[in-house]
C-alpha cells in the first residue's frame, strides 16, 4: 500500500485558529487571526488551509507566490505576507516572530502532542523480559521482545521500543525513549527526556588493542584491551538511527546535556562532547577527542583522536580536523590523500601560501615603481 501523502500526515482532523496557536505558543498574529489551520506544509505546497514559514528575506519571491493561509515570518516580512492577492475565503494571516525557526519548532511539538498524538505502548508487553532485579517504573512502557537485564533501571514515563535491550546496571532516565533495536550497554546511562532512534548501540567496546610481537618475528598480533569504562549521556539528548557510541577504555565516554547527533555517527572511546553540540550524518570522532559546547560538525566531518575543539567551533562538511582548534570560529579543510611524507611537505607549504602571496604582491609593487 502506498504511504500517505505529506499533506495528510500533517493534517489535523479539525482546524485550529491562528489566534489559538499564538495564545499557546507566543508570537504576534497579524491579519486574519481567526483563519483556520488544518495542516503544516512547505511554502510551495501550502494552500489556504495550511500554515507555512519563511525565515529569511531571500525567500520573499516564494512568499509572494505562496497560497499559504498563515505564514510564520520575521517582522521585516510581515507586510509582504499580508500584501498577497486575497484568497476567496478572506484575507491572509501572518504570525510574526523574531525567530521563525524557533517558533516553527515549538509549533511542531505542539502539533504532535495536540493534533497528531502517536499511540504509545501501554505498560510492559507480554513478550518483553524483565530481570527479577531490574527496576522498572510503573509508568514506563516496555515494547514487544524488549529486554531489561539485572540491575537495570527504567525511569518514570520512559519507553523501550520493540527488541530494545537495556543491559545489566544500565539506567534510562525519566521520559527518555529508546527506539526499536537500540542497545544501551551495561553500566551506561542516559538522562531525562532523551530520544535514541532505532538501531543505535550505546556502550559497545571501544577500539582498543595492543600490538604484541609474534614469537616467530613475522609481525604483530592485536591483543584486546578490555574497555572498563561506560557511556554517560546527559538530559535532552537526541541520537539518530544506527549510531555507535563506544564505552570508555578506563574513564567514561561523555555526551553532555542537549547534544544532538544525526544518523550513522561514530563516537570513539573516551570522547567528551560538550553541551548543545550538534553533529550531522556520518561524522566520525576518534578516541579521546574533546569537543566543546555549542559546536557544530557538518556531515562526514572527521575529528582525529586526542584532539580538542574549543566551545563554539563550527566544522564544515567533509572536513578532517587534524589539529586541535582552540579558538571559536568556522573551519574547513579537505586535502587529497598522498604518500605521507609528500603530504606533510605539501601541507606545510600550503599553510605558508598566504604569506608567500603577500610577499609576491609586495615584490610586484616594488618592480612597478
Amino acid at each position: 500500500m502506498a504511504s500517505a501523502p505529506a499533506a495528510s500526515r500533517t493534517a489535523a482532523p479539525s482546524g485550529v485558529t491562528l489566534a489559538e496557536l499564538a495564545q499557546a505558543l507566543g508570537g504576534q498574529p497579524q491579519g486574519a487571526s481567526q483563519r483556520q489551520v488544518h495542516r503544516i506544509a512547505p511554502l510551495p505546497d501550502a494552500d489556504e488551509t495550511a500554515l507555512s514559514f519563511v525565515a529569511h528575506a531571500r525567500y520573499r519571491p516564494q512568499l509572494a507566490a505562496s497560497r499559504a493561509g498563515v505564514v510564520i515570518v520575521p517582522p521585516e516580512l510581515a507586510q509582504a505576507a499580508l500584501a498577497r492577492p486575497a484568497p476567496p475565503d478572506g484575507g491572509w494571516a501572518a504570525w510574526v516572530t523574531p525567530d521563525p525557526y524557533a517558533l516553527l519548532a515549538a509549533l511542531t511539538r505542539w502539533w504532535r502532542a495536540h493534533r497528531q498524538p502517536r499511540p504509545a505502548p501501554q505498560g510492559v508487553h507480554p513478550t518483553a523480559w524483565i530481570a527479577p532485579g531490574a527496576r522498572v517504573h510503573p509508568t514506563a512502557r516496555i515494547g514487544p521482545f524488549a529486554v531489561v537485564e539485572e540491575g537495570a533501571e527504567i525511569g518514570a514515563g520512559a519507553e523501550l521500543g520493540a527488541h530494545a535491550v537495556v543491559q545489566a546496571g544500565a539506567r534510562v532516565g525519566p521520559g527518555t525513549r529508546l527506539g526499536p533495536h537500540v542497545v544501551l550497554g551495561y553500566d551506561c546511562c542516559i538522562g531525562a527526556r532523551g530520544l535514541v532512534h532505532g538501531g543505535t548501540v550505546i556502550g559497545a567496546d571501544g577500539f582498543g588493542f595492543a600490538p604484541v610481537p609474534l614469537p616467530d618475528g613475522s609481525g604483530r598480533r592485536w591483543d584486546k584491551i578490555e574497555q572498563l569504562g561506560a557511556v554517560v549521556i546527559g538530559d535532552d539528548v537526541e541520537i539518530g538511527a544506527n549510531c555507535c557510541i563506544d564505552r570508555g577504555a578506563l574513564g567514561d565516554t561523555v555526551l553532555q546535556d542537549g547534544v544532538k547527533l544525526d544518523n550513522l555517527i561514530q563516537i570513539g572511546h573516551n570522547v567528551r562532547v560538550g553541551r548543545h553540540t550538534a553533529m550531522a550524518g556520518c561524522v566520525g570522532v576518534a578516541g579521546s577527542a574533546r569537543i566543546g559546547a555549542f559546536c557544530t560538525l557538518g556531515g562526514g566531518a572527521i575529528v582525529l583522536g586526542h584532539l580538542e575543539l574549543a566551545d563554539h567551533v563550527h566544522i564544515s562538511a567533509a572536513s578532517v580536523v587534524m589539529r586541535s582548534i582552540l579558538q571559536p570560529g568556522q573551519y574547513s579543510g579537505i586535502f587529497p590523500i598522498d604518500d605521507n611524507r609528500a603530504w606533510e611537505k605539501n601541507a606545510a607549504t600550503l599553510r605558508q601560501l598566504h604569506a608567500l602571496r603577500e610577499r609576491l604582491k609586495a615584490l610586484e609593487r616594488r618592480m612597478t615603481t
